[in-house]
């Protein structure tokens, strides 16, 4: 893969790792539709360690402060004891929040990779997340802020970030559009799908990264360590510029764009498809 190529996919995802519209289905789609050779599934994970990166500088205060408070201390020392108990339960609800989609991603990882990768299968998913994501973002009680979520939320959110493993689901799209179902502001939905989505990115890169380093060491990846290196870093970056834009944008506005975009790419996608299969 020629040097340009790792650096636009980098930046293919940052820009769609957060936005509720599916970055796997982009780094697929998008050398297909440019005649590029697939990276395949492990070179799209090592991007993710760059957006899992951006998660973790932007959200770090936080995790910080549930970590410590979930393993019983006190932190900050002035933070009120009621403020204490809260982060304890968030960081337990994370955690329980984070099993199914680690336990889909050992159970159904393979199968994915090899079936699920085609343009057709991400075309339907793209609209039909998009419709699901339009009925969510439609809801006129979006009301209850992030210190109001619970286990039930972190439970409905977590179970919908394990579908996000089929291509064209989007991580971001399927757990903020749980969110909204659950009645959680846009703003509030988007960070409780951030911050959970830390412990499921670290283990889809912690399991794929040796893979990819041991697929290079025996050339099966035209690619150099330092360029890799650079993709990571690229995507990482972007990805938290991403991050900081879509909180704000969220805070006075709608999913609508998204669910626009989402529609007109997964049509464009299916149309294409059909007709490179109508040509052979």
């Amino acid at each position: 893969m020629p040097f340009y190529q790792a650096i636009i996919l980098a930046l293919v995802q940052a820009l769609t790792e957060f936005l509720p519209i599916s970055s796997t289905a982009h780094l697929i789609i998008f050398p297909w539709l440019a005649g590029w050779q697939d990276p395949g599934l492990a070179f799209d994970v090592a991007l993710h360690a760059g957006t899992l990166l951006a998660l973790v500088l932007y959200f770090f205060k936080d995790w910080l402060t549930l970590l410590l408070c979930g393993l019983g201390m006190k932190y900050p020392a002035t933070a009120p004891a009621e403020d204490i108990a809260h982060h304890r339960k968030m960081f337990w609800y994370l955690v329980i929040g984070t099993i199914p989609a680690g336990v889909a991603g050992l159970l159904f990882h393979h199968a994915i990779e090899e079936k699920l990768r085609q343009p057709k299968i991400i075309g339907v998913s793209l609209v039909l997340i998009a419709l699901l994501m339009w009925w969510a973002d439609s809801k006129k009680d979006l009301t209850r802020k992030e210190r109001e979520s619970g286990l039930a939320d972190a439970l409905a959110i977590g179970t919908a970030q394990a579908l996000a493993l089929w291509p064209g689901v989007s991580r971001s799209g399927i757990t903020i559009t749980t969110g909204l179902f659950r009645r959680l502001t846009r703003a509030a939905a988007t960070r409780f799908s951030f911050i959970l989505s830390v412990p499921a990115i670290a283990g889809a890169v912690a399991m794929e990264l040796p893979k990819l380093i041991k697929m290079h060491k025996a050339g099966g990846l035209d690619l150099p360590l330092s360029t890799l290196a650079i993709s990571v870093l690229v995507s990482g970056i972007a990805g938290y510029f991403v991050i900081a834009f879509f909180l704000r944008y969220l805070q006075t506005r709608t999913l609508k764009v998204f669910v626009v975009y989402r529609l007109v790419f997964g049509i464009i996608i299916l149309v294409w498809a059909f007709l490179q299969a109508g040509l052979r």
